[in-house]
């Protein structure tokens, strides 16, 4: 009989609807019931598509007498992380500060009053090499709490007591206190490159070792490390490198789906070779601008190449027929049709067989160029349980000119071939059990990818000409989903989720970080100041809501949600960004495009509220770094006066975007209602127009502008 769960939305939740476990979604149903029934909380946190999620389910939960020991002695909570960041926040970090590492599935016991009092993510189904066992540890805690309550909540309350005060400890000193942000925020860029260059993998790219995750903010800091030194000088030659070389060697790796496109989440081993195989939407989006930065940066038309890669696989599989975008595509699926038995990486693998059965006479060429062999391809140290045993993961062996000059082949004939036999295995693997797709909407997720389609609409690369405005049309449709069927017009709210219809949680502070930074993006690839104006409403209710009048900075979460018992400031650019470091390069710049100091003081703040993070670790929060370089640099706008959809236009905001240089807001003084709207919050352009009936870009520098220029030679000069 279906628990409590089947009436949920997420899919995650309905995964667990059948459990013996007598689920509550979180909620004050479960609350009053612990209340009630004294009892404490046990809470489990994960999403759809994690994998130790699933294994934990299929060993624990769905264990009739594991079940009968969790709802005899507990009030059993289930939580979507995707659905209730905030609640993951809270609990994740109170695991951590015990554990010293975190993870999903997340584990958690509360008191009634929901303070954490013992906790730790993934527990085997039996005792284990001296570690006890889920059902043992139940046991326990059980007898624990009927016996040492007393002792059990003071723990709670010590647990809370710590982390509230290693919060305030965080919050940054008196005004007057503060040192100067020059100086300081140098520093910290210095120490982050230095740290990226001493733990630089020269051999496999990415920083340390295994495992591996692609985390965009990294590569993010280091192209703009380049822009600042120049990308010719010897540093930003350097910092190129490290993010290039990063780049190439994911792409060449098993992170990357050769076949179907896009990355997967993390690389078990230290060459991106053994992945862990969900796919996240919020990595795709991210990835995708880390390619399009490589472009510009070294004017390699194969890193442009790879993020259309990441864009055709984006917009073919997690793309909802409304507009906006899913969530992910889960690392499991079934073996076999017809069958039960689900395995990691099961529609990704292949056999030699099933590739010389599909390529036939090409079939050694791609063998040798992606490293395919009869017994399979994975090390047994990488393969532990031997689950991909005669199995095969696409890596790219070498340079394509040398597989093709192995095998005879002209390069151009190479490419062809190898695009084709690419094109078979994709058919081919259509017809396998595809992975679960976690179909619900994320708000913030999808402002992650709404920015990556804008900036790809504007890319200079040629490999990307035919695709501009598709991408621009997608980006569009997708914030126009977020506006119909995420926000609330009248009270100017964002909503977290969509699935079948808009769920009930509001936007946490990522949802509105990502959204609003989506909108400046979409802005400079359409002209139109609809996504201005939403933009700055939208900041707006994100000040009024999470905003920290006495620290600076934002809160995760709202205050109005007694459900949070201790509101917490992300100080991590990891997976996703900190909200902090996407608000204050959100405010800076609106503050660039209004010249309002109100907005470029709240910017400051925000990156003061982290000092103390990016003061002493600054590597922990590299795309705060990045704030701090807009917050140091003087505004530079390019005004292009005349029609956005004009050629004249076009080739003058092209010039403007054609290297990887300073940072420059793009505005269009258009000669309508959008033009009029923007001189009211900024009189300086009204007096722009075209020169002599051609379209002219104006360039301005703090608050002096330059002569207008009509051509993009004369306009690359003046921006050099």
């Amino acid at each position: 009989m279906p628990n409590r769960l089947a009436a949920e939305k997420s899919p995650y939740l309905l995964q667990h609807a059948d459990n013996p476990v007598d689920w509550h979604p979180w909620g004050e149903a479960a609350f009053a019931r612990a209340r009630t029934e004294q009892k404490p909380i046990f809470l489990s946190i994960g999403y759809s598509t994690c994998h130790w999620c699933h294994v934990m389910a299929h060993e624990s939960f769905e264990n009739p007498e594991i079940a009968a020991l969790l709802n005899a002695h507990f009030v059993p909570v289930k939580v979507d992380r995707e659905e209730r960041p905030d609640v993951d926040k809270v609990y994740m970090a109170y695991v951590q500060a015990m554990t010293g590492h975190g993870g999903w599935p997340l584990s958690a016991w509360l008191t009634p009053d929901l303070k954490p009092f013992f906790g730790g993510t993934y527990f085997p189904p039996e005792d284990r090499h001296g570690r006890a066992g889920f059902p043992s540890l139940l046991r326990t805690i059980a007898a624990g709490w009927e016996k040492d309550r007393d002792k059990l909540l003071a723990e709670a309350d010590r647990v809370i007591a710590v982390l509230t005060e290693n919060a305030k400890a965080a919050a940054p000193g008196a005004a007057g206190g503060v040192p100067d942000l020059h100086d300081t925020g140098g520093a910290a860029f210095e120490q982050c490159f230095a740290y990226f260059n001493e733990n630089f993998d020269a051999q496999n790219g990415g920083f340390g070792g295994a495992p591996k995750f692609p985390r965009a903010s990294n590569l993010n800091f280091l192209f703009r490390a380049a822009a600042i030194q120049g990308v010719t000088s010897e540093a930003g030659r350097e910092a190129v490198q490290m993010a290039a070389a990063t780049l190439q060697k994911m792409a060449a790796g098993g992170i990357h789906d050769h076949v179907g496109g896009g990355f997967h989440r993390y690389s078990v081993d230290d060459a991106w070779f053994v992945p862990h195989f969900e796919k996240m939407l919020y990595d795709q989006g991210q990835i995708a601008i880390n390619y399009l930065d490589a472009h510009l940066a070294t004017g390699d038309e194969r890193f442009a190449w790879l993020a259309r890669d990441i864009f055709d696989y984006t917009l073919r599989d997690l793309a909802a027929p409304a507009g906006a975008f899913y969530s992910a595509e889960d690392a499991d699926s079934l073996l076999e049709h017809g069958k039960p038995e689900h395995a990691e990486g099961a529609f990704y693998v292949w056999t030699r067989a099933e590739i010389e059965a599909a390529l036939k006479a090409d079939a050694a060429f791609f063998c040798d160029h992606f490293g395919i062999r009869a017994e399979g391809n994975v090390p047994s140290h990488l393969d532990p349980q031997g689950e991909f045993s005669g199995k095969n993961i696409l890596k790219q062996q070498r340079p394509l000119g040398e597989t093709a000059a192995a095998h005879g082949l002209v390069p151009e004939s190479a490419v062809e071939t190898l695009v084709a036999a690419l094109e078979k295995l994709r058919a081919i693997r259509s017809q396998r059990p595809r992975p679960h797709l976690d179909d619900k909407i994320i708000t913030a997720w999808n402002g992650l990818m709404i920015s990556a389609l804008a900036r790809g609409a504007v890319s200079t690369a040629a490999c990307l000409a035919d695709k501009r405005e598709f991408y621009r049309d997608a980006a569009v449709r997708a914030a126009g989903f977020v506006r119909r069927e995420l926000y609330d017009e009248a009270r100017g709210v964002l909503y977290r989720c969509h699935r079948e219809s808009r769920g009930g949680n509001e936007g946490f502070a990522e949802d509105y970080a990502y959204f609003i930074a989506a909108l400046l993006d979409l802005y400079e690839a359409t002209f139109d100041a609809c996504w201005l104006r939403w933009a700055e409403r939208l900041q707006q209710t994100m000040d009024a809501l999470f905003w920290d009048e006495d620290g600076g900075g934002y809160f995760n979460s709202a205050a109005d949600d007694a459900s949070i018992v201790l509101r917490l400031k992300e100080d991590y650019d990891g997976a996703e960004p900190s909200p902090n470091s996407v608000a204050a390069n959100n405010l800076l710049r609106l503050a660039g495009i209004f010249h309002d100091e109100a907005l470029r003081s709240r910017g400051r703040r925000t990156i003061e509220a982290l000092r103390h993070q990016w003061a002493k670790v600054p590597q922990a929060l590299p795309e705060m770094l990045c704030a701090i370089e807009r917050a140091l640099d003087v505004p530079c706008q390019v005004v292009i006066a005349g029609d956005p959809q004009a050629a004249d236009f076009r080739v003058l905001a092209a010039a403007s975007r054609e290297s990887l240089g300073p940072r420059r807001t793009l505005l269009a003084a258009d000669g309508g209602e959008g033009q009029r709207w923007l001189a009211g919050r900024a009189p300086w352009l009204a007096d722009m127009h075209p020169q002599e009936g051609r379209a002219a870009a104006y360039v301005c520098i703090g608050n002096a502008c330059q002569a207008p220029v009509v051509t993009p030679e004369a306009l690359s000069l003046v921006l050099t």
